[in-house]
C-alpha cells in the first residue's frame, strides 16, 4: 500500500521527531505572544459591547418617543372625532 511506503513512514517520523524537539521551544514563545493578542481581543470586545449597549439604549429611547407621539396623535384624532381613545389603542 502507498500509505506504508518507506518515504511516507520516514517523512512522518521526521515530522514527529522535529515536532518533539521544537515543541518545548515554540510553545512558550507562542504562549507569550498569544497572551497580549488575547487581551487585546477581549479589550476590543468589551469596547464594542459598551458601544453597542449605548447605541441600543439610544435607539430604544427614539422608538419609545415615537410610540408616545403616535399614541398622543391617535388620542387627539379620536377626541376630535368624538370616539373614546381606549377603543382605538390597545394598551
Amino acid at each position: 500500500m502507498a500509505l506504508f511506503d518507506k518515504g511516507n513512514i520516514l517523512t512522518g517520523l521526521a515530522i514527529g521527531i522535529g515536532s518533539a524537539i521544537l515543541a518545548p521551544v515554540l510553545i512558550p514563545a507562542l504562549a507569550g505572544a498569544a497572551k497580549p493578542l488575547a487581551k487585546a481581543a477581549i479589550k476590543g470586545g468589551l469596547v464594542l459591547y459598551d458601544k453597542s449597549k449605548e447605541t441600543f439604549a439610544e435607539a430604544y429611547e427614539v422608538v419609545d418617543d415615537l410610540i408616545a407621539e403616535v399614541k398622543a396623535e391617535v388620542e387627539a384624532e379620536a377626541a376630535a372625532v368624538g370616539v373614546p381613545a381606549a377603543d382605538k389603542i390597545e394598551k
